[in-house]
């Protein structure tokens, strides 16, 4: 094999490899590829966007339900819900109604 051949199957390795990073860096961005951390203690139970950058969260830490806004610079707690009398409370059945019910309320 000469030097030419050579250096053209590592330059297209090297291609070959930096294409599989460049597509697995793209796949972690977009969310194609997830960490999954098992926590039994924490679960987001619904979530309302709001605009481009910004939400609402459902979120049940142990026995307790928090509301909390979610913008690109921070998590704010709006609302913390008291647990049910089993100890858990059921999540409403759509999540979007009952904030749209607690907003008109207000």
């Amino acid at each position: 094999m000469s030097p030419a051949q050579s250096l053209q199957v590592i330059l297209a390795l090297l291609f070959i490899v930096g294409l599989l990073l460049a597509m697995a860096w793209v796949a972690r961005r977009s969310g194609w590829i997830r960490q999954h951390v098992n926590r039994t203690d924490l679960k987001v139970l619904g979530t309302l966007r709001l605009g481009a950058r910004t939400s609402i969260a459902l979120v049940q830490v142990r026995d307790a339900h928090l509301v909390v806004g979610v913008t690109a610079q921070q998590i704010t707690l709006l609302h913390t819900l008291p647990a049910g009398p089993s100890g858990t409370q059921a999540a409403p059945a759509d999540f979007t109604e009952s904030l749209n019910k607690a907003v008109a309320r207000l």
